[in-house]
């Protein structure tokens, strides 16, 4: 086989070479003209302030191509931070200082940001456990009107972290728990490392209440609850051992606001006046395009829903004969059914239907429901088995329980369609 030659330079030849086009900043909306103001909220920080302001000061000043400014927020400080956050902003072109008579990080990220006239927000923590080579990343999408919100995620692929077993073990059962119970897809929700469209921003800011540290996992929950497109950014994180962050209290006071946000988006307060993105649309002139019809959607869900419902099934079947072992049929059913219903529900929610604005609140109580009715068929026609041929196998048992597991499917299907994953509106992303 011969081999084929390398092109040189010589051997390409450029037809009706174009120039490159230069478009000058006043016709650009967002990138290389947005303001941005990154606020950086202090308790205590005399010693870690001076640090942070000049290293992020520098960082900015070689090359930032976006209008900055940097806002120290000093929440109720009771030793020299305000004071040395004042000689800083002497110091240094472009710092200013903001002083608050009350503590809480959240308190003041809220009021700066609802009172700063730029284009884009941001906060970073003072210690700077967060690589600044991702402040770039974490504003373009935002200056580009890609994305809403932006977030540093230490959790999410690529990213790398230095951290202590403890504290990535709670920040994993935290996050989980965010999305087990309000099935979110942001990875992390309390990386000090944020920024947000001001514009959109502000309707959030009149529903937050949270003045602390759950002020964050509060605004991620409710830019998703109004369809906001939230972009993440993989991040380099190095703990800081110094820190001011009770983590048992802090855990507490965090889980109690999930429990309060889940009754705030039941109830339907949590809807904030945001205008919503434009449907998308096809950016080629001439594109092909298939007829927008529920035919197709419908089509979509039946076949999203019957390969979920398959696997379901077969999944229940395969514990249920490895459970029939040690358990009684209506227990092993029980614990294989509970198991493979929390899965299919989740499955569901990604992927069959994933555009519903359905409330969470509503969807775990109708997934409950209908736990309850697949329970009571399934162990009925089992126990109804049993008595017609006591002698059957467990093999024979299993086989009686999928036909009932087919049945309640669905019944599931019509159930989680026409109730349950009914919601005020289809979600945008």
């Amino acid at each position: 086989m011969t081999p084929t030659p390398h092109l040189t330079t010589s051997d390409v030849r450029t037809e009706r070479p174009a120039q490159f086009q230069h478009v000058e900043q006043s016709q650009l909306p967002y990138t290389g003209t947005a303001t941005v103001d990154i606020v950086v909220p202090v308790y205590n920080e005399e010693r870690a302030l001076p640090g942070c302001l000049r290293t992020l000061h520098a960082r900015l000043s070689r090359g930032f191509p976006f209008p900055w400014r940097i806002t120290v927020a000093d929440n109720a400080s009771t030793d020299a931070t305000l004071a040395t956050a004042r000689r800083l902003a002497d110091e240094l072109p472009g710092v200013s200082v903001v002083h608050l008579d009350r503590k809480g990080r959240g308190l003041a990220l809220r009021t700066v940001w609802g009172a700063s006239d730029a284009d884009i927000v941001a906060y970073m923590d003072v210690d700077l456990s967060t690589g600044l080579d991702g402040l770039l990343p974490l504003i373009a999408p935002l200056a580009s009107g890609h994305s809403d919100l932006a977030i540093g995620s230490r959790l999410a692929p690529g990213a790398r972290t230095v951290r202590g077993p403890r504290r990535e073990f709670v920040s994993r059962c935290y996050n989980g728990i965010i999305r087990l119970t309000h099935g979110v897809r942001f990875t992390d929700a309390q990386c000090g490392f944020k920024a947000a469209r001001t514009e959109v921003l502000r309707p959030l800011l009149q529903v937050t209440r949270d003045e602390a540290w759950f002020f964050d996992t509060e605004l991620l929950l409710l830019a998703e609850h109004n369809g906001l497109r939230i972009h993440e950014v993989p991040v380099d994180w190095v703990e800081d051992v110094d820190t001011r962050v009770d983590v048992v209290s802090t855990a507490t006071d965090d889980l109690r606001g999930l429990w309060r946000m889940a009754r705030l988006k039941a109830s339907g307060d949590a809807r904030a006046d945001i205008r919503p993105r434009p449907d998308p649309a096809a950016e080629h002139p001439d594109a092909v395009l298939a007829p927008s019809t529920r035919r197709g959607v419908l089509s979509w869900e039946v076949g999203c829903f019957v390969a979920i419902g398959i696997a379901s099934t077969i999944g229940q079947a395969l514990l249920y004969w490895l459970l029939r072992g040690w358990w009684s049929p209506a227990v092993a059913n029980l614990v294989s059914l509970l198991f493979l219903t929390v899965l299919n529900t989740e499955a569901n929610r990604r992927l069959t239907f994933r555009h519903s604005a359905a409330p969470p609140a509503r969807v775990h109580l109708g997934a409950g429901g209908l736990f309850v009715l697949g329970y009571l068929v399934t162990s009925g026609a089992v126990l109804w088995f049993k008595q017609l041929a006591p002698g059957a196998s467990p093999a024979a048992e299993t086989a009686v329980l999928a036909a009932a597991s087919v049945v309640v499917t669905c019944v599931r299907f019509a159930v989680l369609r026409l109730a349950v994953f009914r919601g005020p509106g289809r979600r945008t992303r």
